[in-house]
């Protein structure tokens, strides 16, 4: 009997790559049906199939046990690869499967992997007897399986990837293996820190900067979890610095979706907090977005549109939600006493900022050249290592101007 088969946490995807393989595979042998298995626990599964027109025999995910197949018995060389008709071969004359799918003519090729570890088998049957077929069929069957071979390798090894990296994000959540710095937001006419913006640094290996550990959470699907306990940790450290300086965290859009995430925020003093919103990504609801939002900013939150000019929706970003930040990204900041065009662009955006009531934040400053630069345009508030690195946060302490 055939049941459906049991998936782990990331199936075994490799495309339609596969399906066409089978399905020039079937057309040239004229077939019923083609088939790529694995073998899993004893079990004989369906990963891929091309049928023909009509009843359809097998379908993707179901299973039956191997002892009743044609495929395992081929694996085993107990048959042949090559059966123009099971009735001349007193075994298969007797498996279930003969009679009951019916199996008339039968190829079967098996599939091994890079480590020649056995896969399973590239099949093909029709469910009549067919004599014409040929040794030079069976080669064939042979470079179709040998192609799909390559292709189930690469996906498999996609696969481990994705599990190494599932195990990674796991480890950090169940460890709590990250720090939260602060890095200030200074007004550079008089020194004074306007906020402090609260970041990840991971512990874990490999060593790399945070978007990428939160590129690969939302990758397996832990992006939410993560995100969560890092904005939970951050937002511990606001009982450390004065009253009179605000917090910063870095969300993303999905994430004020959560109710757990908003009712922490509520708790957690909203006049003192601004929310930057980290996502390059179209918002796929603005309207959702800013009545999960109107709660907090009624009782002094701000908003925070991080990384203006790194792409269309930052603008984009900027236009639905009204912030009252804007946060240069430093690509414009890079270099910026050089660049004519660049200036000219920052200027226009001061422009606007002003027009409609919030404040510039230059990002990424590094050299004294741009921090003039920004200066003489007109932004006077910046965050960068030339004003202050990102520092463990210290209760009434600010690290500036090059702190380790």
């Amino acid at each position: 009997m055939i049941v459906p088969a049991l998936t782990g946490r990331f199936p075994l995807t490799a495309g339609s790559s596969i399906q066409d393989i089978l399905h020039a595979a079937r057309q040239h042998l004229g077939m019923k049906v083609a088939f790529v298995s694995e073998f899993v626990g004893g079990r004989r599964v369906f990963r891929y199939v091309d049928c023909g027109t009509g009843e359809r025999l097998i379908e993707v995910g179901g299973s039956d046990p191997l002892e009743e197949s044609y495929c395992h018995w081929v694996a085993e060389k107990k048959l042949p690869e090559l059966i123009r008709d099971p009735a001349e071969h007193p075994f298969t004359r007797h498996l279930a499967a003969t009679k009951a799918v019916p199996v008339g003519a039968h190829i079967s090729v098996p599939i091994r992997l890079r480590d020649g570890e056995l896969f399973g088998t590239f099949c093909c049957f029709s469910q009549e007897p067919d004599r014409s077929l040929t040794e030079r069929d069976l080669a064939t069957m042979h470079a179709f399986a040998q192609v799909a071979g390559a292709q189930i390798q690469v996906a498999i090894d996609g696969r481990r990837e994705k599990e190494a990296k599932h195990t990674r994000i796991r480890a950090i959540l169940d460890a709590g293996n990250f720090d939260i710095v602060h890095q200030p937001a200074v007004r550079i006419d008089c020194g004074r820190v306007e906020f402090v913006e609260a970041l990840a640094r991971f512990r874990s290996e490999p060593v790399r900067p945070p978007n990428e550990w939160f590129e690969e959470a939302t990758e397996v699907g832990l992006a939410a979890e993560l995100e969560t306990l890092v904005t939970g940790r951050a937002l511990q450290t606001l009982e450390v610095i004065p009253e009179t300086v605000s917090l910063s965290v870095n969300i993303s859009p999905a994430m004020l979706a959560h109710g757990d995430l908003c009712d922490r925020l509520r708790s957690a003093l909203p006049h003192r907090l601004i929310l930057e919103i980290t996502e390059h990504k179209a918002v796929g609801c603005y309207q959702a977005l800013r009545d999960s939002l109107a709660p907090l900013r009624s009782r002094g939150l701000r908003l925070a549109i991080d990384d203006a000019g790194a792409g269309y929706s930052s603008f984009r970003h900027i236009l639905e939600l009204r912030p009252d930040i804007i946060k240069l990204d430093m690509s414009l900041c890079r270099g910026l006493e050089r660049d004519s065009a660049k200036r000219a662009l920052v200027s226009s955006l001061l422009s606007f900022s002003r027009a409609v009531g919030c404040e510039i934040v230059a990002e990424g400053v590094e050299t004294e050249a741009e921090l003039a630069s920004l200066r003489r345009i007109g932004i006077m508030i910046a965050q960068g290592h030339l004003l202050a690195r990102p520092a463990r946060p210290v209760p009434g302490e600010f690290a500036l101007a090059g702190a380790a």
